[in-house]
């Protein structure tokens, strides 16, 4: 049974990552408006599905994200990802609409600024009761990047229930040895496919286009044929996955 769905609202996103999985850019679009999309969620949780997570792209730039989070509350665990680069001017709103946890990414821990921002701002978000926590890029070249910034995130609170350490995916990936070493070599949270690609029978990815696939990664993709549990599961029905290495 499918018990979480990760969804792209949008593949906008200001960052524009060379590495980026979806090929993510600032003039990107999305399949996905608020009604289609709370339509969609509203079936999957009256499915069984008990968990959504938003993310992108940017998720903060759809423009009716917060009416998405908003309509879905009490439905299901919702958790939102984001670069955080506009989340200090949409902090408000964004607490306001009630997400259930929101993820804040460090893309680049070698960048003292872009790690200083990040642990400020989930310590804001749980300062305003949002439950909170990092999503950390670790390179094979830089393992020491990484390293520094989990121990920056632990100083200020930060810790391992908080830190998901992902492995960069296709060029420059960490050995799960080494992603354990600069978790700490304790345990650590990271994905479920770490030591061997494979799909979840309880999880599926929706993309920014309608695609769905058993991983957020995966070249290897089908249309949602309808906007509804259903249609999830018969896109899903027989469905390879390509290894994103």
């Amino acid at each position: 049974m499918i018990e979480r769905v990760s969804i792209e609202l949008t593949n906008a996103c200001s960052k524009a990552c060379a590495f980026c999985y979806n090929r993510s850019h600032p003039s990107g679009a999305t399949h996905w408006t608020a009604d289609a999309l709370v339509g969609f969620v509203t079936d999957l949780a009256a499915n069984g599905v008990q968990a959504v997570s938003f993310g992108g792209g940017e998720p903060l730039e759809h423009p009716e994200v917060f009416a998405i989070l908003e309509r879905t509350r009490g439905l299901l665990f919702r958790s939102l990802t984001t670069n955080g680069l506009l989340l200090d001017g949409l902090l408000d709103a964004l607490v306001a609409a009630g997400p259930d946890k929101v993820h804040v990414s460090i893309h680049q821990p070698g960048r003292a600024r872009e790690v200083d921002r990040v642990v400020r701002q989930v310590l804001d978000l749980a300062d305003r009761g949002i439950p909170s926590g990092v999503n950390l890029l670790v390179r094979a070249s830089a393992p020491e990047d990484a390293r520094r910034a989990r121990l920056q995130l632990q100083a200020a609170g930060i810790g391992p229930d908080r830190t998901m350490f992902l492995p960069m995916r296709g060029a420059d990936t960490p050995s799960p040895r080494l992603l354990a070493e600069v978790a700490g070599a304790t345990a650590f949270q990271s994905m479920t496919c770490l030591l061997a690609c494979g799909r979840s029978p309880r999880f599926a990815s929706v993309g920014w286009d309608g695609q769905v696939a058993w991983c957020s990664y995966t070249t290897t993709r089908r249309p949602l044929p309808s906007p509804d549990h259903a249609g999830l599961l018969a896109a899903l029905d027989g469905l390879g996955l390509a290894y994103c290495g």
